[in-house]
């Protein structure tokens, strides 16, 4: 996983791990709030080849904390596994303007 900024603007640039099972959340977690305190946000998720439940409420609530702080959130390049998952747990309608 890697933060970046993108170069004349204020977006952050994440690209998120293959693998965003527990052990891998707290680092994610870690770099979204890095992410949203510096400005806007955009989540390259074309790597996810297996992602936890919590995975997807950590993007949500993330999402939810830069809507409140008027940060624009967005996930780019979703992999099939993150937009299965995302089906598979009904969260489709959540994640509308999201992705």
């Amino acid at each position: 996983m890697s933060l970046h900024q993108v170069e004349d603007t204020s977006v952050q640039s994440i690209s998120l791990p293959a693998i965003m099972d527990l052990d891998a959340l707290e680092g994610v977690r870690e770099t979204l709030i890095e992410a949203c305190d510096i400005g806007a946000v955009s989540i390259d998720a074309g790597a996810v080849e297996r992602v936890a439940t919590n995975g997807l409420f950590l993007l949500l609530s993330a999402a939810e904390s830069a809507r409140a702080h008027a940060v624009s959130f967005a996930i780019h390049n979703p992999s099939s596994v993150l937009l299965a998952a995302i089906d598979r747990l009904g969260l489709a309608e959540r994640f509308k303007g999201l992705i």
